[in-house]
């Protein structure tokens, strides 16, 4: 197999454990320091990454580029690619919309060719495994399943559109960090009553993810038209604690799009989810 050079811009957490991966199948994995803090540097210290002087000589001597970095930084970053005529694979792999990510495609093609990726799961360190998701063009992402064999990232091709990955990273996260959101705020009211303790009592006894149970959305939308009000409420309970209400009052409106199939015991999943689109 052919070992690639790789470079990564810029090693946060993830992308130098991400890079650190890499290097198991690469011929070396680069970075650049300009710039960068010296966090930063002490991560691909760690990581055991090449170090090179500028973003153009990473460019030149990477047939693989990774970007890693602060979704903000996404767009200017890959400006900078684009403006040193980069030719290589370039792994758009940032937590941004697919609208973003085609953006960017268009800005690097036809000289690059853009693979869209997402990373669900925690840095590859101490024994975490996450996967890494691909869509583009088929020949690139066996490229990177090979990059990633035998190590802790897992690869898994979504298809051949870029902005699948892309999706499926942000769908995931809007419910998984939201969540932790919610945690937040629930935990914080139940204190401000003295009963957090038994609260975690509670939701200890049930420890499925409600994500992995898609028909409940239907009984959702049935009982709409009672738990839109009881949000509210909830809402006015986390204002009078000096609590961020804002999130419960955008639940109560979202559920308010379920009005009109008050206590509709025959809704399907597809009929809510259009209701819930088309409302």
């Amino acid at each position: 197999m052919h070992q690639p050079t790789v470079g990564i811009l810029h090693p946060g957490s993830m992308g130098a454990a991400v890079a650190a991966c890499a290097a198991t199948n690469a011929a070396a994995v680069l970075w650049c320091p300009a710039g960068r803090s010296p966090a930063s540097a002490a991560r691909a210290e760690k990581a055991r990454l090449t170090s090179v002087a500028t973003l153009p000589e990473l460019l030149d001597r990477s047939d693989i580029v990774i970007s890693l970095c602060p979704p903000a930084a996404a767009e200017d970053l890959a400006h900078d690619v684009a403006r040193a005529g980069y030719t290589g694979v370039y792994v758009e792999a940032n937590a941004i919309n697919p609208e973003r990510t085609l953006r960017i495609a268009g800005l690097l093609a036809p000289e690059a060719t853009v693979v869209d990726a997402g990373v669900v799961g925690s840095p590859p360190v101490g024994g975490k495994s996450p996967t890494l998701y691909l869509s583009g063009p088929s020949v690139t992402a066996v490229q990177l399943e090979e990059l990633f064999a035998g190590t802790p990232v897992h690869t898994k091709v979504l298809g051949t559109d870029v902005g699948q990955a892309s999706a499926l990273k942000l769908a995931y996260a809007a419910y998984q960090k939201t969540s932790r959101v919610l945690v937040a705020l629930t935990t914080g009211l139940a204190r401000e009553h003295g009963v957090d303790q038994e609260l975690i009592d509670v939701a200890s006894r049930r420890t499925a993810s409600y994500l992995s149970e898609p028909e409940y959305i239907a009984k959702t939308a049935a009982r709409a038209w009672r738990w839109g009000p009881e949000l509210e409420e909830a809402a006015d309970m986390l204002a009078a604690a000096g609590l961020p209400p804002e999130m419960l009052r955008a639940a109560a409106t979202t559920l308010s799009r379920w009005d009109d199939v008050k206590d509709d015991s025959e809704l399907t999943l597809t009929d809510a989810l259009d209701r819930l689109a088309h409302p």
